[in-house]
């Protein structure tokens, strides 16, 4: 393993996990962190119950924050969650209500304290909100203390607002103030709480050195950006997205079995990458397993599954997801842990097109996707291939359990149990 060139147990982390994309002064940051606890932060906006895996690394930065002996602050966005920000997606984002934003707050913490220690000691998180500098904020005060440090010029050259224009799709003024406020709370962390430096996907690089440069403008501040390369499959996908949709990180939107599956299922060459990203792995263990060739890259996997799942879900939850997925791909059997629904006892003996089935398991988005699989051979019940898109099913159908499999390719399955009247 080569020396780190950083004097600062944080940044040698994130450069041996791969976190380093940009940063505004890596030498100045390096020393700050030599010289005592620091505290960073990275802003959320509450615009959700969960968060997903493309939230995740960035978390995975504050958690490592935290471990070499420093203050992770989680800002969440509870004033900037209330006005539409400027994205690289073509629709403005759906305005929320306070109470709205209030009820993600909380199911959001419960996410954070999986990865992160919250509490009242120097080194412990805190989760703090923009709306309490934000919501009393005077509009003529703040345009003349803080609007006038920003150009319209600069603005311009952000990607995520040269792109909406590029398209002649309409940004609205309050999308503008966004990168205003954003900049704000650099402001304010490094008031209340000392905060020196911010991190982010690099996505946010313009946000983040607006708020170095206005703590500059307005404080004489010397703070910080840190950016990390964005979360992509090698193909240069963005990763985090299923069929379903997003991978959650709450087992109440998404199950720990769908969640172990995902990373189960990675591409073989982004294994090293997410060992290093969504696990507390050793780095040098993880060198030996990104070696593995062939099939052997498939234990890789398991550990990646496994490991990733018992941060997120805990131990019990990650047990009992490899459990099931090695009854259903190696032992051929299915575990209780899979997606599941129930039918009536009634319902079935009269017969279920296994077309219906498929859709109302979310083994498909609709009935013409299950008609292509079942065209492609990739639809089966109990193990044997569907060739009829008229096919059902019956309580004949039924295993000696008292359920049905049904398998999308080799990868997803569900099962439909029976319910007695």
């Amino acid at each position: 393993m080569t020396q780190s060139k950083y004097k600062s147990d944080f940044l040698h982390v994130m450069e041996e996990r791969g976190f380093i994309n940009q940063c505004s002064d890596v030498e100045g940051l390096d020393k700050k962190l030599c010289e005592g606890v620091q505290s960073a932060y990275i802003g959320y906006d509450p615009t959700g119950p969960s968060l997903h895996i493309g939230h995740l690394y960035t978390v995975m930065m504050l958690h490592w924050f935290q471990q070499c002996g420093h203050k992770p602050i989680t800002l969440m966005g509870g004033g900037t969650a209330l006005i539409p920000d400027p994205t690289l997606k073509d629709k403005t984002r759906p305005l929320l209500s306070p109470a709205d934003i209030e009820t993600n707050v909380e199911s959001l913490k419960q996410v954070f304290s999986k990865f992160l220690t919250y509490g009242e000691g120097p080194t412990d998180a805190c989760m703090v909100n923009n709306y309490d500098w934000l919501a009393g904020l005077d509009y003529i005060e703040f345009l003349r203390d803080v609007g006038m440090h920003f150009t319209v010029n600069r603005m311009l050259t952000f990607e995520s607002v040269k792109t909406r224009l590029d398209r002649e799709l309409p940004m609205t003024f309050i999308e503008f103030n966004y990168m205003i406020l954003q900049g704000y709370d650099f402001v304010q962390l490094h008031r209340r709480y000392g905060t020196v430096f911010q991190m982010g996907g690099s996505d946010q690089w313009g946000n983040i050195i607006n708020g170095v440069e206005l703590g500059r403008k307005m404080d004489r501040a010397e703070l910080f950006a840190l950016t990390a390369p964005l979360l992509t499959t090698a193909s240069g996908a963005k990763m985090g997205k299923t069929e379903g949709g997003a991978v959650w990180l709450n087992a109440d939107m998404l199950s720990p079995y769908k969640y172990y599956q995902y990373w189960r299922n990675v591409e073989d060459d982004m294994v090293g990458t997410l060992l290093r990203r969504f696990t507390l792995l050793p780095v040098a263990e993880i060198e030996k397993l990104e070696a593995l060739q062939g099939q052997e890259i498939n234990e890789a996997k398991k550990i990646l599954a496994f490991e990733a799942t018992r941060l997120c879900h805990g131990e019990t939850a990650a047990q009992e997801a490899q459990a099931t997925a090695q009854n259903v791909f190696e032992q051929g059997v299915a575990g209780t842990d899979l997606p599941s629904i129930s039918i009536a006892e009634s319902r079935l003996a009269a017969g279920v097109f296994v077309i219906d089935l498929f859709v109302e398991t979310e083994l498909a988005g609709s009935k013409g996707d299950v008609r292509r699989l079942i065209k492609g051979g990739g639809a089966k019940v109990n193990d044997g291939t569907v060739t009829d898109e008229k096919q059902t099913v019956s309580t004949e159908d039924l295993t000696p359990d008292g359920y049905i499999k049904l398998s999308a390719g080799k990868k997803k399955h569900a099962l439909a149990w029976v319910e007695s009247p």
